[in-house]
């Protein structure tokens, strides 16, 4: 009996061998295919890879249709080849420049936050309020120009007369905070954005709406924020800014402006009402000491580096009016945006650097100086020369 049941296993454990050298070895060659391996005829040409030019050819004249393998006339397959070559020789070389052009973009970029860095840790000797506080130290109040989109972990800090209308257009259409009253969907395009109704602050969420929003809570999402998001800003010569300022304010008719300001430089520095001032009374107004201590400087001539605090938060990106064409490219790649929409390409600030002595030149040279020491932090943090010129004629 014992003898039997030992014979038994060995039957299946000898079953079970047989099956699993059968498995093997079917999986060896292949698997069970009852169709022998047709070998190519003689004489037919082998096929030759398809390339992507043919694949979209063949694929936009019959959708559905397989791309194929066909091979060219022989006649013909000396240029085809010579031909795609050339293609391949091009398609190299434009990749090395746009390559060589990223590392040029990128090293321009961490010059101009070395540059910062620089300035805000005090090796440039440049001395200005607020540069070694810390971030928790600066108040609600004036964290109202850092824009926050949530959606594509963005912190945009806004500086009036910097491309800001256009740049806040961008953030509207990202945060999708604006709905396009023809569609009754949120704008896809900036440039088809009211910029009558972009500056409206109730369109952006600011750091200066956190607490009350957030409460308690609120410097502890704004730290993981400026850890996490990318955060970007665009700057200008400072001189040519506030000519910018001037011309957009008070050159034109602007009847919020006059009676905020215009009306006080008037009375203060012309001893009259009703008239435009002029720039030399918006430098002394600026110069003077009483302004500030009534209130704080209207953001279209307060200081960058009091608008944005580049000293405690760190921009990954630092873009320049000058180049503003190519730094917006590269910055919605960064972004990973590009493919969502376009920076508009609307009518250029027509400030120009060329107009500064023109501007400058009723004003004394003493009062030059003074605003030059003023906007100094800006200049030398964002690494725009020093107007010599128009500070010593």
């Amino acid at each position: 009996m014992g003898t039997w049941r030992g014979l038994r296993v060995a039957f299946v454990l000898g079953s079970l061998l047989m099956i699993l050298l059968i498995i093997v070895y079917w999986d060896d060659v292949g698997g069970f295919n009852l169709h022998p391996l047709q070998e190519p005829k003689r004489g037919s040409p082998r096929p030759r890879p398809t390339t992507a030019a043919q694949i979209g050819s063949s694929s936009s004249a019959n959708p559905t249709a397989a791309p194929s393998t066909t091979l060219a006339p022989e006649g013909r397959g000396g240029a085809a080849e010579a031909h795609t070559v050339e293609e391949r020789k091009e398609k190299q070389v434009q990749r090395k420049e746009e390559t060589r052009g990223d590392a040029e973009d990128d090293r321009e970029q961490e010059a101009r936050k070395q540059r910062v860095m620089d300035v805000c840790s005090g090796k440039d000797a440049v001395e200005f309020p607020g540069r070694t506080r810390a971030f928790e130290q600066i108040p609600n109040r004036e964290l109202d120009h850092l824009i926050v989109d949530d959606t594509h972990q963005i912190i945009y800090c806004y500086v009036p007369k910097v491309a800001c209308t256009n740049w806040k257009r961008v953030m509207v259409v990202l945060s999708q905070s604006l709905i396009s009253p023809s569609s009754g969907k949120p704008y896809t395009d900036p440039l088809a954005v009211p910029s009558d109704l972009v500056h409206n602050s109730s369109l952006h969420l600011t750091f200066a709406k956190f607490w009350r929003h957030y409460g308690s809570l609120s410097r502890h999402l704004m730290a993981l924020k400026l850890q996490h998001y990318t955060k970007f800003l665009f700057v200008r010569d400072p001189f040519v800014r506030l000519i910018s300022a001037f011309r957009n304010k008070f050159g034109r008719p602007n009847e919020d402006f006059y009676k905020q300001f215009g009306s006080v430089m008037l009375r203060r520095f012309a001893f009259a009402a009703g008239i435009k001032p002029t720039f030399q009374q918006f430098i002394t107004y600026l110069l003077d000491p009483e302004t500030e201590s009534e209130t704080v400087f209207n953001e279209h001539w307060r200081q960058v580096y009091r608008l944005c605090h580049p000293c405690q938060v760190k921009y990954d990106f630092i873009g320049r009016l000058e180049t503003l064409e190519t730094d917006a490219e590269r910055l919605l790649k960064l972004l990973e945006v590009d493919r969502l929409l376009r920076f508009p390409s609307g009518p250029r600030n027509r400030t120009s650097t060329s107009w500064e002595r023109d501007w400058f030149a009723q004003i004394p040279v003493t009062m030059r100086r003074e605003l030059y020491e003023l906007y100094e932090p800006d200049f030398e943090m964002f690494g725009y020369p020093k107007p010599d010129s128009t500070l010593h004629q």
